[in-house]
């Protein structure tokens, strides 16, 4: 490891740098949420149309590149694919604010996919190669916590901005500070030492072989994905469902998702990582039993956050789902890695977010969508409310399910027969 390393101090300078390019990358991702309405109205769009843009049209780019750059990250400087990264998705934010009709805001919005999906994997796997294996939950769901930070920021200043100068000034704003960033980082931080300097990167097929013949990461990579389907569906539309439902502006809905959103996600993703590293000392199968806890409490609140009759009492308990949701991403990506050697690891991120994006981020918003639509005629204003319901009920008992078959697998695919013990595997 480069001296530099040896500080903790740099080391965590390095992973809340990292944490900060993910708080942009979401803020670049889903400020469109809090903007949908008036983007609705001025631009004549359907809920459809919205549900692909912040759905499966940004998600299909976005995992698809992400195998490719993670590929290169195993062999090149992820230090300097994360900047360059960083400042094409700032670009392509500020271009949505050009856009004046749905094709061109659709490829402004494929444009930030294809430059986020450098973002995270590089970051994952140099936060593996700076943590050893007892940290790296905490470590991994600091670096989630930027997803909730920048839901906040997002929220904020895209509902504020969109009151007082339109939507079109929000993706100004938030876009350009992005670029700025990216040549902090590339200037600040040092590409640290890779802890299995000796093995040769696979190719993209030789890491699919290994990851896929591991059931644990296929069980957990598709739990992940439908816990992130309907996480992000509720996401994405629930500050629409309140505008709809209940007259608020884009400002106050802004503020109050902003606070719930990235408060209490911030405190679900650290107890996640914490929780796990902690129970995991006794039994490494915590580190997905956090996850399965946290799809097991998910469903039955966020039913009644969807049919509560105040606004205001809705948004504040939202918080609660929010803070079990969040849990799940640190120890999840902490599991995959432990599968794997450092040289996989950008691979491991990458084939676990091509599956977590595309069930989650994909069709989660997409199919909500297209489900408000369908029953728009027999409901009226309540079809997004009932589509939300018909998908929470079903979705997160799969989730339950294949966390629970993942779990199963894990002490095998480590290949250890005394989990008590951390073994090289997780190293």
């Amino acid at each position: 490891m480069n001296d530099r390393y040896q500080s903790n101090n740099y080391k965590y300078y390095v992973l809340l740098f990292l944490t900060l390019v993910y708080t942009i990358n979401f803020i670049d991702r889903q400020i469109l949420v809090i903007l949908q309405e008036p983007i609705k109205a001025e631009l004549g769009l359907s809920d459809t149309q919205l549900g692909l843009m912040t759905g499966l049209a940004f998600a299909m780019f976005y995992v698809i590149c992400g195998i490719p750059i993670a590929r290169l990250a195993e062999s090149y400087s992820r230090r300097n694919i994360v900047a360059g990264s960083l400042a094409l998705w700032s670009g392509m934010t500020v271009l949505c604010g050009m856009a004046t009709n749905f094709w061109q805001l659709l490829a402004a919005r494929i444009g930030v996919g294809v430059g986020e999906a450098g973002g995270s994997p590089p970051s994952h796997s140099m936060i593996s190669d700076i943590f050893p294996a007892e940290q790296r939950g905490t470590a991994m769901s600091i670096y989630s916590t930027g997803i909730n930070i920048g839901v906040l920021a997002g929220f904020l200043l895209g509902g504020w901005i969109n009151e007082y100068f339109g939507w079109r000034m929000a993706f100004l704003v938030v876009g350009l500070p992005g670029i700025l960033i990216a040549i902090l980082l590339r200037f600040t931080i040092k590409e640290p030492a890779r802890t299995s300097v000796n093995d040769d990167a696979p190719s993209i097929k030789s890491a699919a072989k290994i990851l896929l013949a591991k059931k644990t990461f296929v069980f957990i990579a598709v739990a992940s994905g439908l816990q992130s389907f309907m996480g992000y569906a509720t996401a994405n539309w629930m500050p629409s469902l309140i505008v709809r439902t209940h007259g608020l502006n884009t400002g106050e809905v802004g503020t109050w998702m902003a606070l719930v959103m990235g408060l209490a996600g911030l405190l679900g993703a650290v107890t996640g990582g914490w929780l796990a590293d902690k129970l995991g000392k006794q039994d490494l199968r915590w580190y997905i039993w956090v996850p399965a806890l946290s799809s097991v409490l998910l469903a039955p609140i966020q039913l009644y956050v969807y049919w509560a009759a105040n606004p205001y009492v809705a948004m504040g308990l939202y918080a609660l789902p929010t803070f079990v949701f969040s849990m799940y991403l640190g120890p999840v990506i902490a599991t995959c890695h432990s599968l794997v050697n450092s040289r996989m690891r950008a691979l491991a991120s990458a084939f676990l977010f091509f599956i977590l994006n595309l069930i989650g981020l994909g069709f989660g918003p997409l199919l909500v969508g297209v489900g408000s639509d369908l029953l728009a005629s027999s409901y009226g204003v309540d079809s997004l409310r009932w589509s939300l319901t018909g998908f929470n009920i079903v979705v997160p008992v799969l989730a339950l399910l294949c966390y629970l078959k993942a779990a199963n697998h894990y002490l095998s695919d480590l290949g250890q027969a005394d989990f008590n013990k951390t073994s090289e595997a997780t190293a």
